[in-house]
């Protein structure tokens, strides 16, 4: 793609121009080739710019910071680019036909080579900036020799030929920019999406040098060419070949050899393993972060449901997230629920709870009661109906990750406190306290900054929880906060459904643990300046 760090038009002396190429069609038809020509790399150029941010932001969690480094390293590598490719504007035809087949290898391999690095080196971030680098420096070659290829066709005024170029650039982006998130992604996936853009990417760069511009090519390097874009357009389909081999081997790099489940959803990647009879404890993965462990589930559901349900009324229970059921089985285990509704935004996590036999036994097959009803939907977005209920659950993404940060804003708890029935309460997981406690009372300072009062916890983890690599290493404990418009107490039900791991004097202990690590004065985090992640 081209963008804005084009050579500037010097004023200084220019050799004398080059006369125009003998083209095997009229000058007009050969104009709009070139042009077209631009069209598709330009938009094959931004597919692989989409393609680096999108696999990025999936492995490490923060989109925010992988498109930065993305977009802020690959604009300077184009900088370097032009200035790099004005040594080959005397051979632009053999440099441009070059410069796509490096290209379309390159791009078309980087999903696969960025996956392979977080599968087996645990670790994404230097082959995501290497191959920022190297792509950003092949897009930026293209302008110098677009414009002299544009200008062998037909003489015509530098400003011209630049408008002519960006106009095809921009709307080849734009088809790009569309293609890959409605195209690309759900007919091909991530890594075979990278691949066939990058055969497309080698076809159309060879096609407008080896016949268009034949005639500026030596009989070596015609050949040297056609061997070189035939080789990239076989290690292309040998990739494309390989992608589901690839992905497995890459999957049990990551997961272990248990994966029972694996499949990509329009919302993310869903990975179960363990369970079954398989003899090893069941883990859910959701986009590689570990969800549900088989080995202290219990106790996490133990503490974020039962303070919540014993401090007050509970006929009316919403469970926001908790798409594997588990919180669900908990709240059900109370005689006074009359109705649970369940808000999970990725559907199939449910029909995974409902029909996997590992997870709906850990379940206790809560979604067969008649008393659930489940609603596929964004939370915040549910928040914003006039409802009232008695318990409020959230157990949503982790506050640092970005696509979670809304649920955890200023806003977010407004609406939250707008739909609880008087005397009801809110109990939200606000990820570990431990490593990160700079988040955890992040959360509860917006909970109090929306009129809420709070109580924390903290509960530790029996044994360390699996992690996959490149994540952050495994929390200690899990802080939860309960909150209401007025004070709530703490405690567990003397007469309702004893929890398998908490009790009263653990409860109190929990309440201590989090009270010794507080920090004061935090600014509350809002949906236009969110707090999480700084100073942990």
């Amino acid at each position: 793609m081209i963008e804005a760090p084009t050579p500037a038009v010097s004023d200084a002396p220019s050799p004398e121009p080059e006369p125009p190429v003998r083209l095997p069609v009229r000058a007009g038809l050969g104009r709009f080739l070139v042009l077209l020509t631009v069209f598709v790399c330009a938009a094959c150029g931004l597919v692989y710019e989409l393609e680096l941010v999108a696999l990025a932001s999936y492995l490490a969690g923060d989109s925010v910071t992988q498109a930065s480094v993305v977009l802020s390293v690959m604009v300077f590598a184009m900088g370097l680019g032009s200035l790099l490719a004005k040594r080959l504007r005397c051979r632009a035809a053999v440099g441009f036909g070059a410069v796509e087949a490096v290209l379309a290898l390159v791009g078309g391999c980087s999903a696969m080579a960025l996956y392979a690095s977080f599968a087996w080196c645990g670790h994404s971030r230097p082959a995501l900036v290497a191959f920022s680098l190297v792509i950003g420096a092949l897009i930026g070659a293209e302008v110098p020799l677009l414009m002299t290829l544009i200008q062998r066709v037909r003489r015509q005024d530098a400003g011209g030929a630049v408008a002519d170029l960006f106009a095809a650039d921009y709307v080849g982006a734009l088809v790009g920019g569309l293609a890959f998130p409605f195209l690309l992604l759900p007919a091909f996936g991530q890594l075979t999406g990278a691949l066939v853009t990058g055969a497309v990417n080698a076809v159309a760069g060879s096609a407008l040098v080896l016949w268009l511009f034949r005639r500026d090519l030596s009989g070596r390097a015609r050949w040297a060419l056609i061997v070189t874009n035939v080789t990239v357009l076989t290690v292309l389909a040998a990739g494309v070949a390989l992608t589901p081999s690839f992905e497995r081997a890459a999957r049990q790099a990551v997961y272990g050899p248990g994966v029972r489940v694996a499949l990509r959803t329009g919302v993310q990647e869903v990975v179960l393993t363990g369970g079954g009879g398989s003899g090893r404890p069941l883990a859910l993965f959701l986009d590689g972060r570990l969800r549900v462990s088989g080995r202290d589930e219990v106790r996490y559901h133990d503490a974020l449901i039962h303070p919540a349900m014993a401090a007050g009324p509970h006929a009316r229970v919403l469970v926001l997230g908790g798409g594997d059921g588990l919180a669900t089985r908990e709240v059900l285990r109370y005689a006074g629920v009359r109705s649970v509704t369940v808000v999970e935004r990725d559907p199939a996590v449910v029909r995974l709870a409902r029909r996997d036999p590992g997870l709906s036994a850990l379940n206790a097959r809560s979604y067969r009661d008649p008393r659930v009803r489940v609603v596929t939907a964004d939370a915040f977005d549910w928040l914003r109906r006039r409802a009232s209920y008695d318990v409020v659950v959230s157990d949503l993404p982790d506050p640092r990750l970005t696509s979670g940060t809304k649920f955890y804003s200023q806003e977010f708890y407004g609406l939250a406190q707008r739909v609880l029935a008087p005397g009801g309460r809110l109990v939200v997981h606000a990820g570990a306290v431990h490593p990160r406690p700079h988040t955890y009372w992040t959360v509860e300072a917006t909970m109090r900054s929306a009129g809420l009062w709070t109580v924390p916890y903290v509960i530790g983890a029996r044994r360390p929880v699996f992690s996959v690599p490149g994540t952050d290493r495994a929390p200690r404990d899990w802080g939860f906060l309960l909150a209401s418009r007025a004070p709530v107490p703490l405690r567990l039900s003397p007469r309702g459904p004893r929890p398998h791991s908490l009790t009263p004097g653990g409860l109190r202990a929990a309440a201590h643990a989090a009270e010794r690590r507080r920090e004061l004065g935090l600014p509350a985090s809002t949906l236009m300046h969110p707090r999480y992640g700084y100073g942990d």
